[in-house]
């Protein structure tokens, strides 16, 4: 995953969303390192984030990836 410039929330965190994400809706997720790897769907900024360890994130990506 390639990532786009980040933007940066009220709450100081700097959101960034994927490359391949598109402006025309579909499926999108932001990340955000701010200790841990913070995770959001970027159609509801103000909704749930899901919260994982760098290593966990790692692992996800690796699986993610096929590289598991």
């Amino acid at each position: 995953m390639n990532s786009t410039a980040g933007a940066r929330g009220s709450s100081g965190i700097e959101w960034f969303k994927s490359s391949y994400s598109s402006d025309a809706g579909g499926n999108c997720v932001e990340v955000a390192a701010f200790g841990a790897v913070l995770v959001r769907d970027s159609k509801r900024p103000a909704g749930p984030v899901l919260s994982a360890t760098p290593g966990a994130w790692a692992a996800f990506v690796r699986f993610a990836d096929g590289t598991v």
